[in-house]
């Protein structure tokens, strides 16, 4: 599918990214999330079912699998 960036000539491909949410005072980070991604400008746009999955796993909130240091960019 064609980037959807005004004046980008990119393609959009299927890959898994690391995505990021800040929901109140945390910081959420999941990966392997599959994603659309621009080849050229790196534009990225999530499918509404993967959407829908980060939503319910972030309602249930199970016990992380790892942690991850977090820098303040000051």
């Amino acid at each position: 599918m064609k980037c959807s960036i005004q004046g980008c000539p990119g393609q959009y491909e299927t890959k898994l990214i690391v995505h990021t949410v800040k929901s109140g005072a945390d910081i959420l980070v999941f990966e392997n999330v599959p994603a659309e991604v621009c080849n050229v400008c790196s534009d990225m746009l999530l499918p509404p079912q993967t959407v829908e999955h980060l939503e319910a796993l972030m309602t249930r909130r199970t016990k992380p699998q790892r942690f991850a240091p977090l820098y303040e960019y000051i």
